[in-house]
């Protein structure tokens, strides 16, 4: 067994957009573990867009290592509800060796037929988060028309795969890309979708949903806000999940939407939401949704890339737009 651990540390607040510089890998001892710890091998680690913001507010402390969900096995363990073995969800993540205490893993016991990947996605936090938002806080009802934006992304194809299950009728997303547009709507099965560089998002949701919409799941902010603002029925719920528009300028934010003050005329509910908050709805999460993954009705979508030197690259190709699905660094098989 490894004596050392990589570790990727943040060495500079990033200006903009991150860069490579601004972070650093580091080999170190693997420290002594207390009797209330694990010492696990991580297996997966998650990289996703609420980690920017982190970086600018001090979420994570420079030159300490970054944190961030991960999948591993148990190496060292004195409990034995946890025992040499286990696989466990926590989230010391970006680094290949982690000591949390026994109370902040999860142990995982993989559905037969689901990859251990899985469950850092569509069975993670990931299409937790999607859940939540369309479940708990927009309400989604059978025959509710549905715009998700960042639509392509990891919690954006989540939330498309779940609102069909829960009986949306037409479904729309945007996403970046003449590919993700296809993906959209040649596998994911949407009714339509629109590349946001294309023109007016205001207008291109306009065409896309004629009759309105009824839930917004927004990742974005911005520009699509306006646009499902603009598009919104009367009684019309956003569940605000993310801006992903924002996070490399979080000091100069955007104007609010022009449009702000229909959420009044039209009686529109938003709400924004930490899927965190809502733990105790994990199990009602796993019975609705691991039985839809086993049968392959709910797809597996990832971007999976191989070892912890390549974990910034992977999060800085995340930010811009380069995966579809979930994008997962396998640290070790």
């Amino acid at each position: 067994m490894s004596s050392v651990m990589t570790v990727i540390r943040q060495v500079a607040p990033p200006a903009g957009a991150p860069k490579k510089d601004d972070f650093e890998a580091v080999t170190l001892p693997i420290p002594e573990r207390d009797d209330n710890q694990l010492l696990v091998e991580n297996l997966y680690l998650s990289v996703d867009p609420y980690m920017r913001e982190l970086m600018e507010w001090g979420g994570w402390e420079l030159a300490g290592g970054l944190l961030g969900d991960a999948i591993g096995r148990v190496l060292e363990s004195s409990d034995p509800t946890v025992p040499v073995g286990s696989i466990v969800r926590h989230r010391h993540g970006w680094r290949t060796h982690a000591l949390p205490a026994v109370t902040e893993v999860t142990r995982i016991h993989p559905a037969d037929g689901v990859p251990l990947s899985a469950y850092l996605g569509i069975l993670g936090l990931t299409g937790f988060t999607a859940y939540v938002g369309l479940v708990k806080i927009a309400a989604l009802r059978p025959g509710d028309d549905l715009f998700i934006s960042a639509a392509a992304g990891a919690v954006g194809g989540a939330t498309a795969q779940i609102a069909r299950l829960l009986g949306a009728r037409r479904i729309v997303g945007s996403a970046g890309s003449a590919a993700k547009i296809a993906y959209l709507t040649e596998k994911l099965g949407l009714d339509a979708a629109f590349d946001y560089h294309a023109g007016s998002v205001t207008e291109q949701l306009a065409e896309a949903a004629p009759d309105g919409i009824d839930v917004y799941f927004d990742n974005v902010g911005g520009d699509h806000l306006e646009a499902a603002i603009a598009a919104m029925k009367d009684h019309g719920r956003i569940a605000a999940c993310g801006a992903v528009a924002q996070y490399n300028n979080l000091r100069t934010p955007p104007a609010a939407p022009h449009n702000l003050f229909d959420i009044v005329e039209k009686n529109l509910r938003l709400e924004g939401y930490l899927a965190d908050r809502h733990l105790n709805s994990i199990p009602e999460f796993e019975r609705f949704l691991v039985p839809r993954v086993q049968d392959g009705t709910v797809l597996i979508d990832e971007v999976v890339v191989d070892g912890i030197e390549n974990t910034v690259d992977a999060f800085i190709g995340m930010l811009r737009g380069e995966n579809i699905g979930k994008m997962l660094v396998r640290v070790a098989e």
